[in-house]
């Protein structure tokens, strides 16, 4: 450590590599740097928290990085804690928090693993070159997208924007989360090289980039009206299947119908799993107009499927659905449980994931539309293909209890995110909330309290114009990647540093 004091001596004025080299004997620096940039996530949401913890990323080696991002994980996904206890699914009681805890850490360790990665790459080819730095900005964006299609992601930097600097998030309407998280992190380098000059630049840029591109989503166009009654049963899940709660949710149901007749409402949505089959309750058997578009349960063979239901007016059965295609680890999906006959861990029996597509047609009036079930919000490459072949407008539909109101504020911030991205109206039905509606700019109207069972009434548009990231997706990040990695490589010589 004395050969790193009296080095930094010498040099003088370079305080904060000196600083990340001597800490790391200590080791609490990539910890606490991982921990801020969890807490700076959704629901905090400050993207200039973000860029001060990111700032040691570009001096750490794979160790270094390994404890950054299970620190972020481990405070940004606490909320899993809440899983426990697992006794409602059929996991003894004794098994129940070593369970809780080991898939939080394995959601850990997944972080550390491809954090290490990034910075052990990132140290090879120079920290200190813009080429480098743009590269690994990329890649790191690009890899949140790839991510947010498995079964262990739920959201990283592309959603740090939010709900605190929705100008920035407005970037995202340009080249989605990718581009958000690509931006954050070359923030963060400008500040660690101290380029004050081009930092500003960049940061006012960006800025204005995103709140235009606000703007634009605005303006809607020509439009046409959509009104919509929600229910929120608020039921508690280790409950739900029992005979009392499906009779409140009934009731609240019926009075849904009354309620949606009276607003002028062309149908009622229900949350996430609230049918246990794809028959439509007798109370919602009438010869009113108003179609049912609810979360439920279906069989398709011997499959169990969670999807989404859509019973026309006075239809007793399901005429149209959309499965869940990204299932729950553990809750709806154990890995080999098809083999090894797991798939009793699931309150249901196991389920199996539907077609990939999220795209869903319905008769006039709904029309067109993007549907995600719960976790599926986190895929926002999903959305937006789906709103490129023609979806008018997105809806949201999920179980979030028994998880604390942190997870429902991650909801609330992944709900905006994909309505910027895809320039539509967003509608998002939950068991205990969210239940509110966001507009393409991102802002937010709650529709009904959380953990309060209710009816409300939401009004939105359907819109038909595309956004720049739903026409070109990920192209052109993907080709700047490859710019920029043709830069990295016709280099002379590469900037060697220390790996933390």
């Amino acid at each position: 450590m004395k050969q790193y004091l009296d080095s930094g001596l010498r040099n003088g004025g370079n305080l904060l590599k000196d600083w990340l080299i001597i800490s790391k004997w200590w080791g609490w620096l990539p910890l606490g740097a991982g921990a801020l940039a969890g807490v700076a996530l959704p629901p905090l949401g400050w993207p200039w928290l973000l860029w001060i913890a990111l700032l040691p990323l570009w001096r750490f080696g794979p160790r270094g990085g390994a404890l950054w991002g299970a620190a972020a994980v481990l405070v940004s996904h606490r909320w899993l804690l809440a899983l426990h206890p697992l006794t409602w699914l059929g996991v003894p009681a004794v098994l129940s928090l070593p369970l809780v805890l080991l898939l939080l850490l394995i959601c850990a360790a997944a972080a550390a693993l491809l954090v290490a990665l990034w910075c052990g790459l990132l140290q090879w080819l120079g920290p200190s070159r813009l080429s480098s730095a743009c590269f690994a900005a990329l890649l790191w964006g690009l890899t949140e997208v790839l991510l947010a299609k498995g079964p262990l992601f739920w959201l990283g930097l592309g959603a740090a924007a939010l709900p605190g600097d929705r100008p920035l998030a407005g970037l995202a309407a340009f080249g989605g989360a990718g581009l958000v998280a690509a931006v954050q992190l070359l923030i963060s380098w400008l500040l660690w090289r101290g380029a004050w000059p081009l930092l500003l630049f960049v940061v006012l840029t960006a800025h204005g980039l995103g709140a235009a591109a606000l703007a634009l989503n605005s303006d809607v166009g020509s439009s046409q009206k959509l009104q919509l009654e929600v229910v929120q049963p608020a039921l508690p899940t280790r409950e739900k299947f029992e005979w009392q709660q499906q009779q409140q949710q009934r009731q609240l149901l019926e009075q849904g119908f009354r309620q949606a007749e009276r607003d002028g409402s062309v149908a009622v949505l229900l949350p996430e799993g609230a049918l246990l089959e794809a028959d439509k309750p007798e109370e919602a058997k009438t010869e009113l107009e108003i179609g049912l578009l609810s979360g439920g349960f279906r069989r398709e063979g011997l499959e169990d499927r969670s999807s989404l239901l859509w019973f026309p007016a006075g239809a007793a059965t399901a005429q149209n659905w959309l499965d869940k295609h990204r299932l729950v680890p553990l809750g709806e999906w154990v890995p080999g449980g098809e083999w090894l006959q797991w798939s009793g861990l699931s309150a249901v029996g196991g389920l199996q994931p539907g077609a990939a597509s999220r795209l869903l047609v319905l008769p006039e009036p709904i029309g067109r539309l993007a549907a995600a079930i719960c976790y599926e919000i986190s895929d926002g490459e999903a959305l937006v293909r789906a709103t490129s072949l023609g979806a008018e407008w997105l809806l949201t539909v999920a179980n979030l209890d028994p998880y604390p109101m942190q997870l429902q504020k991650q909801f609330i911030s992944l709900a905006q995110l994909r309505a910027i991205e895809t320039g539509r109206w967003l509608v998002s039905v939950a068991n205990t909330g969210p239940t509110a509606a966001v507009d393409p700019s991102g802002g937010v109207m709650e529709v009904l309290p959380s953990q309060k069972a209710g009816i409300g009434s939401i009004k939105i548009e359907r819109i038909s114009k595309q956004t720049l990231y739903a026409r070109f997706t990920e192209k052109p990040l993907l080709i700047l990647l490859v710019i920029s990695s043709l830069c990295c490589l016709r280099s002379n010589k590469s900037l060697r540093s220390d790996p933390l």
